[in-house]
């Protein structure tokens, strides 16, 4: 467990699943996937093959994802991946699944939490995050972390009939400790 002011970013417990699996399937279109890339769909799973995968889950200690909790309820996820694991790249991402639980800090704060235990955790030498131009709020979310843009492809994601761009944001390491020391 790792613990903020506000956030608690924990594993996965066996009561989580069916909350989680509302918040991901109990809707048609659920509002927090218009703004978590939209463009790619997000399929169906039944609740029982959900609860079978979420399970193993639980148990893996090794699992690359926390799940946010705010005032002992579950809001949402942050997660890591290897881009590429020899040259110590990793990317990260966040979900905060419900609206009423945006623009509260708890995504920010989760994020930095997150963050700083991945540096601590690892030799990384960057963190990046992917995003696209139409989530303005993912992208201030980042910079308020002390990511800064990379690279922007343009016009590459299509989505309700308009094109956006892709971005990428990071943050090396060294930006990270002077950050921290200045935002502690």
């Amino acid at each position: 467990m790792i613990q903020g002011k506000n956030v608690l970013l924990r594993r996965l417990n066996h009561d989580d699943i069916p909350i989680l699996w509302e918040f991901i399937y109990g809707e048609k279109d659920p509002e927090w996937k218009k703004w978590d890339a939209p463009y790619f769909p997000v399929g169906y799973m039944t609740r029982r093959d959900f609860e079978k995968e979420k399970k193993r889950e639980a148990k893996d200690l090794y699992s690359n994802k926390m799940y946010i909790e705010v005032n002992g309820r579950l809001i949402g996820m942050v997660t890591y991946y290897w881009e590429h694991q020899p040259s110590n790249w990793l990317e990260v991402g966040i979900v905060i699944y419900e609206p009423s639980n945006w623009h509260k800090g708890a995504g920010t704060e989760a994020l930095k939490l997150w963050i700083r235990h991945l540096f601590e955790k690892y030799k990384l030498i960057r963190i990046g995050l992917s995003t696209w131009s139409g989530n303005t709020r993912m992208i201030r979310v980042a910079e308020k972390t002390g990511m800064k843009e990379e690279g922007r492809i343009r016009k590459c994601r299509f989505y309700n009939g308009v094109y956006y761009d892709a971005i990428k944001m990071g943050m090396l390491r060294e930006e990270w400790l002077s950050f921290s020391l200045k935002n502690v």
